[in-house]
């Protein structure tokens, strides 16, 4: 499952080219190249779009803020493009990859690339990113290591959601991070409560950080170019608005209030309150307009829903 960085010997007798530019980042021929001699063809099935632009690598590098002592997650390395950005800027990197061939080439890919004491920085992790735990990590080096502190990742569009959330679920310890989703996506993760495109997605990411836009990404800089606009989303830990045994109560009001979006929280939430009438008690004692849609709740607001229901419903002494 895990493969540690193994830097190599470029340019000995027998052993595979030098990779990268001056500062080790792959250009467009390097990843063609790469892909030649892994004999990896990208697949839709996993969203394959592999970075092949330098100066978008120093791009997100540059927006992370990384100090240098960072253990950095990465999600979806691919061929290594990001990840050669970020060893020499981070403490460590832990790479997470699906694909068999993807995974077990990266440690040499980042030696080709890399001086030795950059390259060893990497650890690879051969895993789905929504399988991923906190103990994936404990089981091997670097020893010592800190949880990871920063999330970069370049996201399959059709799992962007559910895996970004359950990464921020399970790693309480990542403070900021960078990821790269489709633009519709990454609009829908940085809305603010009262506009269309505000939704559960929204709302959900809301409970674990704050979510800004960080810029396009242009068709241009994958390979294959795909067919959909790309764009980069910044993520910041805040607190969360309730204790995190609450989490799966809010996020079913909030399931609830977006299912059927056009209906008043009176009606929206009565399956999940029990009845109407037990919606509107509910949204009352919460300080929220029984009349009001769920698209102009904020998380807060709906963490209130949470605890005025569990309130409403706790049994009183003696019955």
């Amino acid at each position: 499952m895990t493969s540690p960085g193994a830097p190599g010997a470029p340019g000995a007798p027998g052993a595979p080219p030098r990779l990268g530019g001056a500062d080790g980042l792959l250009t467009p021929a390097d990843v063609r190249t790469l892909a030649a001699e892994l004999g990896v063809r990208p697949t839709k099935k996993r969203g394959q779009n592999f970075l092949i632009d330098p100066n978008t690598v120093r791009r997100i590098v540059r927006l992370l803020g990384l100090r240098g002592g960072e253990t950095v997650l990465e999600i979806g390395p691919g061929l290594g493009s990001l990840t050669l950005g970020l060893l020499p800027a981070a403490g460590s990197v832990v790479a997470v990859e699906i694909d068999d061939v993807l995974a077990a080439a990266l440690p040499s890919t980042a030696a080709r690339a890399l001086p030795a004491d950059a390259a060893r920085r990497l650890r690879v992790l051969h895993i789905d990113g929504l399988a991923l735990r906190p103990a994936d990590l404990a089981a091997g080096p670097p020893d010592g290591a800190p949880g990871p502190e920063v999330l970069a990742a370049n996201l399959p569009y059709n799992v962007a959601v559910p895996l970004l959330l359950t990464v921020l679920e399970r790693f309480p310890t990542i403070r900021s991070g960078l990821v790269m989703v489709q633009a519709e996506v990454a609009d829908r993760l940085t809305a603010a409560p009262g506009g269309r495109i505000y939704g559960a997605p929204s709302a959900k990411l809301a409970w674990y950080a704050e979510a800004h836009p960080a810029g396009p990404v242009p068709r241009a800089v994958f390979w294959p170019v795909p067919g959909v606009d790309s764009s980069l989303v910044e993520v910041r830990r805040r607190p969360v608005p309730m204790p995190d045994a609450a989490r799966a109560d809010v996020f079913a009001a909030v399931d609830a209030a977006f299912a059927q979006r056009r209906k008043t929280l009176r009606a929206a939430l009565s399956g999940w309150a029990g009845s109407a009438a037990a919606a509107e008690r509910i949204a009352l004692a919460a300080s929220v307009d029984p009349s009001a849609r769920g698209e102009t709740l904020d998380i807060a607001a709906f963490a209130r829903l949470a605890q005025a229901r569990e309130q409403l419903t706790a049994p009183t002494d003696g019955s």
